[in-house]
């Protein structure tokens, strides 16, 4: 292989355009970075010279600044899928630079494997070791990398010295065959291992190796503030009395866990309340807060597709490594997200809603139905098919001006078929065996800002007479008031 070395400039003058291209990792853990740089540089150089250059980006999920942000920066991206959460990459798709498509991320590889999507030509791969006779062995995540280099007529391996030498023995490779041969996967237990430590490909198609040595640009997560953490001590509270009234059995069940304050604070909260014995995670992001967690004895185990870690926290993990091997698997990213799994292990589900409606639909993704955020992620791998969903955020954002409950979402990602339990730092909503208009009344009495139940309670009002309370001439009223007004509290509901 080091016949095949090139710098990161040659080594992307491989690449053609309108070329797909799967990216290996899973956000900024385990991107690609020279490459995606370099890549950047020749579409803007191309762009300079008068010649049309854009490719088609695959990924696990998020990259980066170093990788998404610098591609949309060079206007080098025309199809991207399937998640972003870059502000410049979310500029070009809001203003249709980039056409995006946003799927469940378990259904990507699979998908691509059937010919639903693209087929990925090229695969870039941060890597710590490649073999002459075609073993990869991955860094800080799994992501879709398998299926990416399994496709690919050409890959770009990007050997980075910074990781530690051993991150393989994190890795649990393994790929489902497809239907018809579709066989159960053989995990029963957090803890399983089912596949390979290294990625076997075809050597022959390797086409460059490109020499690194760069950290995952993660920042830490902001510290948590009196809104969050209120709302991790509601999730708790709530679990707690889960447990003692027998409907979660006494040993606990796996945690999932979405990606961000909100998610950080309720897992610090969860670190805290003893009433909860240690458990065990299935989830996507590894994120600083589980390492925390597993420090105190409060995590015994984890099963992720990325470390995406802080570099100081990520730098703790490679000193204590001999430690933390035997606590930490890294799956594919439709292994880690598989439903099949995820009803199995009876995973207890918490990921975080841009807003919810009192009918306990969920937007994840959207501004007022029309701008796109950052996309449906994992969580609704996970939601359909949790032991219980639970859906945080809360109650007011922009100072009051917009309420997180709203008579009907802009834009539903998770219909209320698949939600059990809304929380703000107002209070814990239980929808579980509710009929519609229980459930309005529940989620407006305990989790909607004083300052908006009336508003609720007056639009409820608005359809007395039917099954559902839906009022079809009002039901964006409160998204109106905002567009139009600044203020969703400008709303006002008045009997037909």
């Amino acid at each position: 292989m080091k016949f095949k070395t090139m710098t990161p400039e040659e080594a992307v003058g491989l690449i053609r355009n309108g070329e797909n291209i799967g990216l290996s990792g899973f956000t900024a853990a385990g991107a690609p970075k020279a490459t995606a740089r370099a890549l950047a540089k020749k579409a803007e150089a191309e762009h300079a010279a008068g010649r049309p250059f854009k490719v088609n980006i695959f990924t696990g999920a998020s990259t980066s600044s170093e990788t998404d942000g610098a591609l949309a920066r060079a206007d080098a991206i025309d199809i991207r899928m399937p998640y972003q959460g870059n502000p410049d990459l979310r500029k070009n798709i809001n203003t249709q630079k980039v056409r995006y498509s946003d799927l469940h991320l378990s259904h990507i590889a699979m998908n691509m494997r059937y010919g639903f999507v693209p087929r990925a030509t090229m695969a870039i791969v941060e890597a710590t070791e490649v073999t002459d006779d075609g073993k990869i062995a991955l860094t800080t995540a799994g992501g879709n990398t398998a299926t990416y280099c399994k496709l690919a007529d050409r890959i770009i391996v990007e050997v980075n010295a910074y990781h530690h030498p051993q991150l393989k023995e994190l890795h649990d490779i393994y790929m489902p065959k497809d239907p018809p041969n579709r066989e159960p996967i053989p995990i029963t237990s957090v803890e399983d291992r089912i596949g390979t430590t290294m990625l076997q490909v075809d050597p022959a198609k390797i086409v460059a190796i490109v020499n690194t040595n760069e950290n995952d640009h993660i920042a830490p997560f902001k510290p948590g503030d009196p809104v969050t953490d209120k709302i991790g001590e509601n999730v708790c509270n709530f679990l707690a009395a889960d447990l003692k009234a027998g409907r979660i059995p006494p040993g606990f069940l796996p945690i999932q866990s979405g990606v961000g304050n909100i998610a950080n604070a309720v897992l610090a909260a969860l670190g805290r309340n003893t009433e909860i014995p240690p458990f065990r995670m299935q989830t996507e992001v590894i994120q600083d807060s589980v390492i925390k967690l597993m420090d105190a004895g409060r995590c015994l185990f984890v099963s992720g597709c990325s470390l995406t870690l802080s570099d100081d926290c990520l730098k703790h993990v490679y000193e204590h490594f001999d430690l933390y091997k035997n606590k930490i698997v890294l799956r594919q990213l439709e292994i880690s997200n598989n439903p099949e799994i995820a009803r199995r292990l009876g995973l207890i589900c918490m990921n975080t809603a841009i807003e919810v409606d009192i009918f306990g639909h969920v937007n994840s993704t959207h501004f007022y139905g029309r701008q796109m955020m950052n996309g449906i992620g994992g969580s609704g791998d996970f939601a359909r098919n949790g032991y219980l969903t639970i859906f945080t955020c809360p109650s007011v954002a922009k100072g009051g001006a917009i309420s997180s409950i709203v008579p009907m979402c802009s834009h539903i990602d998770h219909t209320e078929h698949d939600v059990d339990i809304v929380v703000t730092e107002q209070g814990v909503a239980d929808l579980r065996g509710k009929c519609p208009r229980e459930r309005a009344v529940e989620i407006i009495e305990k989790c909607a800002h004083p300052d908006y139940k009336q508003a609720l309670r007056d639009y409820v009002a608005l359809t007395p007479l039917y099954h559902t309370p839906c009022c079809v001439e009002h039901a964006l009223d409160f998204h109106k008031a905002f567009l139009n007004e600044g203020d969703m509290r400008k709303v006002s509901f008045k009997k037909a």
